[in-house]
């Protein structure tokens, strides 16, 4: 049996006050290109989880959170269907400098606000499911297991 690394990832929940979320369209990345998804990317080696989603945040839409801001809103453990396996921590906020645009273009083909009680079906699962979580107002759940 060999050893499985797994990987944090952190997401970020950006909610306007009409309620909309902003999801980004994944592109050129060879994973879920064409599909939603939150603005979101693995935790780096000697980052907590909330530098990562300021990190990410501002890597991808160009906006600045004071991580003060980010509330944790859902964990996720999550398996894709390779087994794989990763922890997804969901942060929301409704405070942020700047107005999120594709500061990506190589990896994202745009930015939509989404309604997140009716997300596109394109949404990346793993996503979708955390948004859910979340909306519902469960912290912790299980996404890929039997």
């Amino acid at each position: 049996m060999t050893d499985q690394v797994t990987v944090l990832d952190a997401m970020v929940i950006l909610e306007r006050e009409d309620g909309r979320i902003l999801l980004i369209e994944r592109a050129n990345t060879g994973y879920a290109d064409g599909l939603l998804n939150l603005p979101s990317g693995k935790v780096e080696r000697g980052e907590s989880v909330k530098e990562a989603a300021v990190r990410e945040a501002f890597e991808e839409v160009g906006v600045k959170i004071d991580a003060v801001d980010l509330r944790p809103v859902h964990v996720v453990h999550h398996r894709n269907p390779e087994g794989n396996a990763r922890v997804g921590w969901f942060f929301a906020t409704t405070r942020w400098e700047g107005k999120p645009y594709n500061a990506e273009p190589a990896k994202c083909a745009g930015l939509t606000w989404a309604d997140p009680d009716h997300l596109p079906d394109n949404t990346v699962p793993y996503n979708a499911h955390g948004i859910a979580q979340y909306r519902r107002g469960i912290s912790l759940s299980l996404h890929g297991w039997s």
